[in-house]
């Protein structure tokens, strides 16, 4: 509920110093609140005042602003940029936006000539610019821990890529694989999410900096030269649609929650193999926390906050979506709430990683549970069906029924199907002979899976030699 005591209907003392010709008296005091983006934007000051000293450069190779007033006003916002990373920047919310921020004290700093600076710029470009190099910035960073994370499952599958443990559908278990394996696949997917993050770079790679409001300039600029000065490939080939695009913060918010998802999946896991129920892995003190009533438990919970945190980055993704369904072109102010979702969108997904990162070093496994796991649940049913077909020559629908009928009978015995007799096995089919047994191991039916991309050990070890060359060199 609003405080009536902060007299939100009162005028603010005066209008903007940096538009106010158009405006005699200031602002509401809910609309300067309302209004302001400096508390959240100012996280732009590095894009911000890298775009403005290449406009800067431009503009004096174009003749349009004196080389000596380039040389001033490069070095006053090179003062700005030293002052902010040092914590002595003081930032104005009557400011609005870290552009005007930006502006106000490159004005204190070198007079007038600061003034010059946004010649044949206005705010739409230049926000849509610093925007694209932070998004930009934050996918290559987003990059570096998404291989890592790959590398350290890559170290602890190469460990565990003969670990035998059950795999399962439907949560119930199916067919035994590798521990190295089922972490490999992960690895897979991360592959994915960083492929996702290095397109929607490649896409979002051209300049909007020149689009000036909407409709370009009549100053002789050279966009090439500010988009090559900036790491772009090129400038946008349309200035409408250079200052309302915002796809490239909704695609890396794609590929943020994809990849969120994912994590939360593997999360989920982390939290069932630490369960009673299955003990597969354990964490130490350094991923887990304890209770507050119940002294024996050890609770995986950065695991569980990471399943949680898809639901951040997801709903982020939605916001922005449903922030842009409606605008029409070019620049409306709802845009201005681009920038917080994506934020926290980038900060969530790599408080996640890190997360994850550090629970996949820290995670020790215990093969001996894994093991006993593939003791139940008839795990090795589809290699006696791959046998009769195999073998005997029948076709697979027959001796998927053969197979059931056998599981069915261990089952009412209470025994593994190794353990039935042969006469029993025989009874189901006349042609199974004792070298079916040879197949009913969790270790034959692994190491028989050699298909490429199987969970054969050897191919497994295969796959880490692959995934090292493709993701980490």
């Amino acid at each position: 509920m609003t405080d009536p005591s902060n007299n939100n209907g009162a005028a603010a003392p005066a209008a903007n110093p940096l538009w106010g010709g158009r405006f005699a008296a200031g602002h509401a005091a809910v609309m300067e609140r309302i209004n302001a983006s400096i508390g959240f934007d100012r996280r732009l000051y590095a894009q911000d005042i890298a775009g403005s000293k290449a406009h800067a450069r431009m503009l004096g190779k174009a003749g349009i602003v004196s080389a000596e007033d380039v040389e001033r006003i490069v070095a006053g916002l090179d003062t700005i940029l030293a002052e902010i990373e040092a914590g002595k920047f003081e930032f104005k919310i009557a400011l609005e936006d870290i552009h005007m921020n930006v502006e106000s004290r490159l004005t204190e700093l070198i007079g007038p000539a600061a003034g010059r600076l946004h010649t044949a710029r206005s705010r739409n470009d230049q926000i849509a610019l610093d925007f694209k190099l932070w998004v930009r910035d934050a996918v290559d960073g987003l990059d570096e821990q998404m291989k890592d994370l790959q590398a350290a499952l890559l170290d602890l599958a190469e460990r565990h890529a003969g670990t035998v443990m059950p795999g399962y559908t439907h949560l119930q278990a199916a067919q035994p694989v590798t521990f190295g394996h089922h972490l490999m696949a992960y690895v897979e997917m991360l592959g994915r999410d960083r492929g996702r993050m290095a397109d929607a770079r490649r896409r979002m790679n051209e300049s909007p900096l020149g689009a000036a409001a909407l409709a370009g300039t009549s100053f002789p600029i050279d966009r090439h030269m500010t988009a090559a000065a900036l790491g772009f490939d090129r400038p946008m080939a349309n200035s409408l649609d250079a200052v309302s695009d915002r796809d490239y913060a909704l695609e890396f918010l794609s590929a943020a929650a994809i990849a969120s998802i994912h994590l939360s999946r593997f999360a989920e896991e982390i939290v069932l193999w630490c369960a009673d129920g299955f003990k597969f892995i354990r964490l130490t003190d350094a991923y887990t926390t304890g209770s507050s009533i119940m002294p024996q438990k050890r609770n995986p919970d950065a695991a569980e906050l990471v399943r949680a945190k898809a639901g951040r980055v997801i709903g982020a993704l939605n916001s922005l979506l449903i922030v842009l369904k409606g605008l029409p072109l070019t620049y409306g102010k709802d845009m201005q709430d681009d920038k917080e979702p994506t934020f926290e969108a980038a900060d969530t997904l790599s408080l996640a990683l890190a997360a994850m990162a550090g629970m996949v070093r820290d995670m020790t496994a215990d093969p001996e549970r894994m093991r006993a796991a593939t003791d139940k649940g008839f795990i090795t049913a589809t290699d006696l069906a791959d046998w009769l077909v195999r073998t005997l020559g029948i076709p697979f629908r027959e001796a998927h029924h053969v197979t059931g009928r056998c599981v069915r009978k261990a089952e009412d015995r209470g025994c593994a199907l190794a353990e039935l007799s042969l006469a029993e096995l025989q009874a189901e089919h006349p042609g199974i002979t004792d070298a079916i047994y040879d197949v009913l191991t969790v270790d034959r039916s692994v190491a028989s899976r050699t298909s490429f991309g199987g969970t054969a050990p050897d191919g497994v070890r295969a796959r880490i030699a692959d995934a090292r060359e493709k993701y980490l060199a």
